[in-house]
């Protein structure tokens, strides 16, 4: 066997020996994966709503409620995709203040809700906080979101579109939670790395 192969096979059988587990490295660049598709180990549940892993995702579509993180993040940059209905009202909070009472005063709420009542916030904004440069409507398909927090600059990319470029100086440090508020919401390939 050559270096390279034998190299090769230590490696495939090392990965096939401890699995993806959540909060592990994940490829290059210091990316940590905080949802792996299989499960929700790895994050607190505040609330009642229905999460649960369906294709790969996880999915909710009843009552209300968060998935925390157990770990705080100062400076990070953040990636999920997300699939909503129409209908519904979900957001990424960050630099959360309270991890068992997550709300917009005391978190940045990076909105999900295309049908807000209220448009200045809608999907790509964060709520009281700055308004999406654009309209983007998300329901029925997959979206992207690129969340970078670095001191008191927030940056919001939705589908590779620059939504929020702000500077804020309210919570400098925090769990994150993904929101089920209404409709069906799904969160995948959910990922970070601190700055």
């Amino acid at each position: 066997m050559t270096r390279t192969a034998l190299a090769l096979a230590v490696g495939a059988l090392a990965l096939s020996i401890s699995g993806s587990p959540v909060g592990a490295q994940a490829g290059g660049g210091g990316w940590t994966t905080l949802f792996d598709g299989s499960s929700l180990k790895g994050w607190n549940i505040v609330g009642d709503a229905n999460w649960e892993i369906v294709d790969k995702a996880v999915q909710a579509n009843k009552g209300n409620g968060y998935l925390v993180t157990p770990e705080t993040y100062g400076d990070f940059q953040f990636t999920a995709e997300f699939w909503v209905t129409d209908d519904a009202n979900s957001g990424v909070f960050i630099r959360c203040q309270d991890p068992k009472k997550i709300e917009a005063a005391n978190s940045y709420e990076v909105n999900i809700f295309d049908k807000r009542p209220d448009q200045s916030y809608r999907t790509g904004g964060i709520v009281d906080v700055a308004k999406p440069a654009s309209v983007v409507m998300t329901g029925g398909k997959w979206n992207t979101f690129d969340i970078t927090a670095r001191g008191t600059k927030l940056t919001v990319l939705l589908n590779g579109m620059k939504m929020v470029d702000v500077d804020d100086k309210k919570f400098a440090r925090g769990p994150i939670a993904l929101q089920y508020g209404a409709g069906t919401v799904r969160f995948r390939n959910v990922r970070i790395r601190t700055l």
